[in-house]
C-alpha cells in the first residue's frame, strides 16, 4: 500500500503559506517552488540505497557511504510540474528528466495527454513524478499509467498541495506509488480547484492567465 507523507516541517509550511498569498509575485512564487522542491526532495529520497567505498582523506584511508547509483529520473507533469525540476536537480544534478504533457478539459475536468518523452532506460530508474497540485487526481493517475506503460516501475509522486479527493484517487489507482505532499487542503470546489489552494500553479509560475 502506498505511503502518504504530509510534511509538517516549519520551513515548508512557511514557504507554502507565502505561495498561497495572492500578492506573491511570479518571481517569488517560482523561487519558492524551487526551495520547497529541495526540502521535499531531501526527505523523499531518504531510502536511496548506499554502498560502502574506500577513499583517502587528507589524514588516512577511510570506508565511507556513497549512493549506490544515480539512476534517477525526474518527470514533471507539464506545465506546472516544471517548477519543481530545478529544485530536484539541485539535489541530483545527474538525473535524467522526462516530460509528460497533460491539460484539463474545461468542460469535463478530465485530463488529456498531449506529450510524453521519457528517458530510454526509464525501466531501470528511480522515478520522481512532480506536479504542484493534486486536485481530482486525474492527471497524476494518467501520468503514472503512461510511465508504467513505458516500463517505469519504482515511482514516487511529489506535489505541493493536495485535496482529499486527489489523494484517494491516486492511492487507489496506484497503491505501489508513495505520495509526498507539502500541504493537505480541505476539498475541491465546483470548478475542481483545491480550496483554499493557491490558484492555478502554472499561471502563477509563468505569469499567464
Amino acid at each position: 500500500m502506498a505511503k502518504i507523507y504530509v510534511f509538517d516541517h516549519p520551513l515548508i509550511q512557511h514557504k507554502v503559506s507565502l505561495m498561497r498569498d495572492k500578492n506573491t509575485t511570479t518571481k517569488e512564487f517560482r523561487e519558492l517552488a524551487k526551495e520547497v522542491a529541495v526540502l521535499m526532495g531531501f526527505e523523499a529520497t531518504r531510502d536511496l540505497p548506499l554502498k560502502e567505498v574506500e577513499i583517502e582523506t587528507p589524514i588516512c584511508k577511510a570506508k565511507v557511504n556513497m549512493l549506490a547509483g544515480e539512476d534517477i529520473a525526474i518527470v514533471p507533469i507539464l506545465r506546472a510540474g516544471l517548477g519543481f525540476v530545478d529544485g530536484m536537480l539541485t539535489l541530483y544534478p545527474n538525473a535524467k528528466v522526462g516530460h509528460i504533457g497533460m491539460y484539463r478539459d474545461p468542460e469535463t475536468h478530465e485530463p488529456v495527454e498531449y506529450y510524453c518523452k521519457l528517458p530510454n532506460d526509464i525501466d531501470k530508474r528511480r522515478i520522481f513524478v512532480v506536479d504542484p497540485m493534486l486536485a481530482t487526481g486525474g492527471s497524476a493517475v494518467d501520468a503514472l499509467d503512461a510511465i508504467k506503460k513505458r516500463g517505469g516501475k519504482h515511482i514516487t509522486f511529489m506535489c505541493l498541495i493536495a485535496a482529499p479527493e486527489g489523494i484517494k484517487a491516486l492511492s487507489e489507482a496506484h497503491p505501489d506509488v508513495d505520495i509526498y505532499i507539502a500541504a493537505k487542503d480541505e476539498h475541491l470546489n465546483e470548478d475542481a480547484y483545491i480550496v483554499p489552494g493557491l490558484g492555478d500553479a502554472g499561471d502563477r509560475l509563468y505569469g499567464t492567465k
